[in-house]
């Protein structure tokens, strides 16, 4: 196609150039691969919501409810790998085979060296935002550590939990902006082809900049749709995550030749 951007100057993958509103049109076929196959969907939003939930039981027994905040908002920058199983049941259902539990949880295994060091670079990003986070409040906080109830009053309604946020939201916006623009099509690539790391990355890259209008409106719609999934307590987390994750394997298929 002419308007395709070629990653490399060698024969590499090559992207497309989307409408803005392109986004709308991912979704919509994430929601049809989810009405035909609902259970192996909504079961793994559902593994989710308990694994959240746990997590948050931890960290209250542990009395470290301040890093509540950092790691629920760090839950975007690990979501592309805990996404693997979705894109198989769209990559599935896109070739007219079922799609199972099964194939969703080992779907890894098709590029597993590859999908584990792209999830360990965003283990890596996920750990330096939790230690920021961490460092971040102790400095701002210093020696007091707030209840879960004293949480929301001392960010609202201190002196200093408003620089707290501003400071933490931009730190975590950064984050987030590198991950997403690192995942968004490489997870989906190493699943489908036999491809590496580098080259996944290079494409996802790419992808985003060449559709920097579509791709911010997408970004916008996965930070809305996380943010009312945690909202409700995670219970929306059941819906929230396949959605995305079902609509983002056609994101790739729409943008990479």
């Amino acid at each position: 196609m002419s308007d395709a951007i070629p990653v490399f100057t060698t024969p590499s993958p090559r992207i497309r150039v989307v409408p803005v509103d392109r986004p709308w049109v991912w979704l919509a076929r994430g929601w049809s691969d989810l009405v035909r196959a609902p259970g192996v969907c909504l079961g793994y939003g559902i593994a989710l919501v308990v694994a959240s939930c746990g997590l948050t039981a931890g960290l209250l027994l542990a009395d470290i409810p301040y890093l509540l905040l950092p790691l629920a908002a760090g839950f975007m920058l690990i979501a592309p790998v805990l996404a693997v199983g979705l894109y198989e049941v769209s990559r599935r259902l896109e070739r007219g085979e079922v799609a199972t539990i099964k194939e969703a949880a080992f779907a890894w295994r098709r590029n597993g060296l590859q999908i584990a060091l792209a999830g360990f670079i965003l283990m890596l990003i996920h750990l330096a935002w939790v230690r920021a986070a961490s460092l971040l409040f102790a400095l701002f906080f210093q020696d007091v550590h707030p209840s879960l109830d004293g949480l929301a009053n001392a960010l609202l309604h201190t002196g200093i939990g408003l620089p707290f946020l501003m400071v933490g939201t931009l730190i975590g916006a950064v984050l987030a902006t590198v991950v997403f623009s690192i995942s968004v099509v490489s997870f989906p690539m190493l699943l489908d082809r036999d491809v590496g790391v580098a080259t996944a990355i290079a494409t996802s890259v790419t992808a985003v900049m060449a559709n920097r209008q579509a791709m911010a409106l997408w970004a916008g719609l996965i930070v809305v749709f996380t943010g009312l999934g945690v909202a409700t307590l995670y219970l929306g987390l059941a819906l929230a995550l396949p959605l995305v994750g079902l609509a983002t394997w056609h994101a790739y298929r729409d943008l990479v030749e």
